[in-house]
């Protein structure tokens, strides 16, 4: 197996790791204490083609495919968790509609999004009720002319009082998953009801917001795909999530071991650098151990995904196994800090709170064990 990047890959990774260290990381404290979405960050990662890294040149992407992302997203992770965030999503935006849109969804919405004229993408599936079992949402979508009007409300929605695209699921009809459908609606939208953004414990620097939509009327064209397979569209779209979040898990776990190293040379106790101990080296080699582990997961997912074979088992192990090394790994960081672990003054302590969600959106760590076992049975059979 040949793990040479391409040139391309290469670029990309380069590309964002400029971008990451010279705009994004010097102002990630900032953006996470005064809780600041860096607006101007998102038209710069536009304009370097990190916002359609997967999507074709023709609608404005970087058509540089899904590992080249999954590199970009632990870049910019690395120096700040908050902006990744907006940007996985609005690459899972783009990507939806490049699948399943008409050519005319796609040259108005897409182009916009990647541009970062959008600002950013929004992924509109949540409800207050309605976590990770998507089928029993109750947002409701009704034709009436030649429009659909949609009533109900959204819940932990990235990006949401930003977003100048979105991506929002609705029941269609009463008949469970073959019920849902999905649309797109632009931010700004006459019925669309911003919330007040959730005070959160991490990713202070991302805008999480609850949406309701009161009698919010859409074009009939602003359909997504088929009427009735919204359910479809939802479980596409996450498992790629999964391999964003994947890649940003693997993103701070690396920003956080890297801290650690750091600040272990410099600290001294009992004459001699903390680096020093063997008890610090032996952690120190178990965190790198799980990160390359973790690092090798979510680039077999994403090879998976960019060469079209199934992938779904393989995204939900990458999920599953990134998350819960990056919780891992950033509190062994914190730990070798000590006290300065747990003031802001060291940048440990921002990304374990970052980490912390990592088990819990684009599907839980229980969802992720339930996809992986059901798969598991279904290639072993009787």
């Amino acid at each position: 197996m040949d793990f040479t990047l391409t040139e391309t890959q290469t670029l990309i990774r380069d590309t964002a790791r400029k971008v990451a260290r010279e705009v994004v990381a010097p102002q990630a404290r900032a953006v996470d204490r005064e809780e600041r979405f860096p607006k101007e960050v998102y038209t710069q990662l536009g304009e370097l083609g990190l916002l359609g890294v997967n999507v074709p040149e023709a609608y404005g992407g970087a058509e540089a495919g899904v590992v080249s992302y999954a590199l970009a997203m632990m870049e910019i992770s690395a120096a700040c968790a908050s902006t990744s965030v907006g940007m996985a999503v609005t690459n899972m935006a783009a990507e939806l509609i490049c699948t399943y849109g008409t050519e005319e969804q796609k040259k108005k919405h897409v182009t916009a999004l990647v541009s970062g004229r959008a600002v950013a993408g929004a992924f509109a599936l949540s409800e207050p009720h309605a976590g990770s079992d998507a089928g029993a949402l109750r947002t409701s979508a009704t034709r009436k002319g030649d429009r659909w009007v949609l009533n109900g409300a959204k819940q932990w929605i990235t990006s949401g009082a930003y977003a100048g695209v979105m991506v929002v699921w609705a029941r269609t009809s009463s008949e469970g998953n073959k019920g849902l459908s999905c649309f797109i609606v632009e931010g700004g939208t006459p019925g669309l009801i911003v919330g007040r953004a959730e005070d959160k414990m991490g990713l202070r620097g991302s805008n999480t917001v609850p949406l309701t939509f009161e009698s919010c009327e859409v074009p009939l064209e602003n359909l997504l795909g088929r009427e009735g397979d919204g359910f479809k569209l939802a479980m596409v779209a996450l498992d790629g999530g999964r391999i964003g979040i994947s890649a940003q898990a693997c993103g701070v776990a690396r920003a956080a071991l890297e801290a650690s190293v750091r600040y272990a040379k410099e600290r001294k106790a009992f004459g001699q650098p903390i680096a020093e101990f063997q008890g610090l080296r032996w952690m120190m080699a178990d965190m790198q151990t799980r990160l390359s582990a973790a690092e090798l997961l979510c680039l077999r997912a994403a090879q998976l995904k960019e060469a079209k074979r199934p992938f779904s088992r393989e995204a939900s192990m990458a999920k599953l196994f990134c998350s819960e090394t990056s919780n891992w790994v950033c509190d062994r960081a914190v730990q070798i800090h000590g006290g300065y672990g747990y003031i802001d003054e060291f940048p440990v302590e921002r990304y374990l709170r970052d980490a912390r969600v990592q088990t819990i959106y684009e599907g839980t760590s229980e969802i992720q064990r339930l996809v992986i076992a059901r798969e598991i049975f279904k290639a072993v059979g009787a």
